[in-house]
């Protein structure tokens, strides 16, 4: 019997977590988390991370393992990840995977080719425009450059933006096109090259196990309406007062994601926490269009409803088993 790794993915807010709770109890197997976020300690309620209650329910991977100032990134999770599926499946015939990070979903997915590493003469270049230019100077560049990177990229994250420019400017190429690989995922695990692209240098081996990526989807004002929703309850469990306990590591890449900036930028006095509430519901609400131009592009997604629990069992037994 073959091997099917089940990607459930979407939207923040659209229901994954409760889903994926109902699909790990009634296929008995554990979830491994692709929220870049989750992954690391004392973020839980920005995050929304999995409950200790759900946590004692079903064994999760990848959900506070590391401290807030430690390096991670999506090659890390595809090497992580791939070897803890290895061993998934000398128990079991499905995993689960489960997350809105769809850069960690891509590199176990459809693997990660290699990103040059930057020269010191293009970092301390790229640094200085940043400071003398101002970064949205370089959005407009990296625009210009890499439209579809542009497309996705945080523009309000210096790092991500200049990182993109940098290669850019260094090799002559989009940083799309090392991200990608030009590899197509064909929905079976293995991969195919676009018309008319060479292969890199180096490309994943496909997969010894077959790929089922499920999107989770409802109508965009109900999806705006549970992210309202999900701030509001972030506050009431304690988002400020998490907050204000990360205060002195907010310069960790960690937490330079939306709920924390604004957090901080209300203990700073720039907001009101009325103010910094609704800035965060409409950043969160901004990030959620981003996650569903990026999986809109992939054709290997089908589309459900969270609600429609009994459908997705029927679809995982006829695809996956």
């Amino acid at each position: 019997m073959g091997k099917t790794l089940i990607v459930v993915t979407g939207p923040t807010a659209v229901g994954k977590t409760s889903l994926c709770m109902d699909l790990a109890r009634y296929f008995r197997i554990p979830i491994i988390n692709a929220d870049s976020r989750q992954i690391y300690k004392g973020m839980s309620i920005g995050t929304a991370a999995p409950t200790e209650e759900q946590l004692r329910q079903v064994r999760h991977y990848f959900v506070g393992m590391l401290p807030l100032d430690e390096y991670y990134s999506a090659s890390l999770y595809e090497q992580q990840a791939t070897a803890l599926l290895d061993d998934l499946f000398k128990e079991h015939d499905l995993a689960l995977m489960s997350g809105g990070s769809m850069m960690y979903i891509d590199a176990v997915c459809n693997g990660i080719d290699d990103i040059p590493t930057v020269d010191e003469e293009t970092r301390s270049t790229m640094k200085r425009r940043l400071a003398t230019e101002g970064l949205e100077a370089l959005c407009e560049e990296l625009r210009q450059l890499d439209p579809e990177h542009y497309a996705i990229v945080d523009r309000k994250n210096p790092r991500r933006v200049v990182h993109a420019l940098e290669i850019c400017h260094m090799t002559g190429r989009t940083y799309t096109s090392f991200r990608k690989g030009a590899v197509l995922a064909n929905g079976s695990g293995s991969h195919t090259y676009a018309s008319g692209v060479q292969p890199m240098e180096r490309c994943n081996a496909p997969r010894q196990y077959s790929i089922v990526k499920i999107g989770l989807t409802r109508q965009r004002e109900e999806i705006y309406e549970r992210i309202n929703r999900r701030v509001d309850a972030m506050m009431q469990n304690g988002l400020l007062d998490e907050a204000r306990q990360l205060l002195p590591l907010r310069h960790a890449n960690a937490l330079n994601t939306v709920g924390y900036k604004e957090m901080f930028a209300y203990l700073d006095g720039k907001w009101t926490l009325d103010e910094a509430v609704e800035r965060m519901k409409g950043n969160t609400r901004r990030y959620a269009r981003k996650q569903l131009t990026w999986l809109k592009k992939d054709p290997g997604v089908t589309w459900m409803s969270p609600d429609d629990k009994n459908l997705i069992i029927s679809y995982i037994e006829n695809n996956g088993l």
